[in-house]
């Protein structure tokens, strides 16, 4: 099942920011080339570059007056290949630092025998989260707004033939496969959301948080999760 998607991903390097460089003109279509890219207003969007199994291309839609959400594609042999999706909330902060900072942290925690692995990525979103806390702490003074960022961070490895999924946050990771002989693409759900609409965890927030009773709060019906220094949201 992940032969294709593995030699596909596997042939991609570089990253792609989601939006275009300062100054960049706007255009209503893209230019032809595997590089092209263009925007239609609030639409932008890279299109297909092509790899010695198939072809990746990114659109992003800006749903915000700034662009909070952040999207990242490297390749190397030590970590094999990345993509990261970060939606960000209250501002651009916290997915741009994530964006920036994720990939080097998995290096870094991947250097060892080992590789990469579960423990490594796992230890890259803890770096990455000590990072943007130690950020905040050093622009609380002058900046303090930044504490009221935050992050969904979804990612995806493809390491030695293996396809790793790690989400932290409201994000999902669907893997598109050909079922039957027609050859109808069905969907496979391979990750779970962090939703505190989600009785299960609602309940591991209230335990991670003994001393805070309204660690979650329901609000215009929806819960949510209640930020710290934010007492009256």
């Amino acid at each position: 099942m992940l032969g294709p998607l593995l030699r596909l991903l596997s042939a991609c390097g570089g990253v792609w920011p989601t939006s275009p460089a300062p100054g960049a003109a706007a255009s209503s279509s893209a230019s032809s080339g595997d590089d092209s890219e263009g925007r239609d207003g609030l639409l932008w969007w890279r299109d297909l570059a092509r790899c010695h199994a198939g072809d990746v291309s990114v659109a992003v839609a800006q749903a915000n007056q700034v662009l909070e959400d952040q999207c990242r594609l490297d390749s190397a042999p030590s970590i094999g290949t990345v993509v990261g999706v970060f939606d960000g909330h209250g501002g651009p902060d916290a997915a741009r630092f994530a964006c920036d900072h994720l990939v080097p942290n998995l290096r870094e925690a991947s250097s060892g025998p080992r590789g990469v692995t579960a423990d490594a990525i796992r230890e890259a979103f803890l770096a990455t989260e000590e990072g943007f806390l130690a950020l905040v702490s050093s622009l609380w003074e002058a900046q303090p707004d930044i504490a009221t960022a935050g992050t969904c961070c979804l990612v995806g490895v493809v390491h030695n033939r293996t396809l790793f999924v790690a989400n932290l946050g409201d994000s999902r990771a669907v893997l598109g496969k050909k079922a039957g002989r027609a050859g109808q693409i069905a969907a496979e759900q391979l990750s779970s959301e962090h939703n505190a609409n989600q009785e299960a965890v609602r309940q591991e927030l209230m335990a991670q948080h003994p001393d805070d009773a309204q660690i979650v709060a329901l609000k215009h019906g929806v819960w949510r999760v209640r930020g710290l220094i934010q007492v009256g949201v």
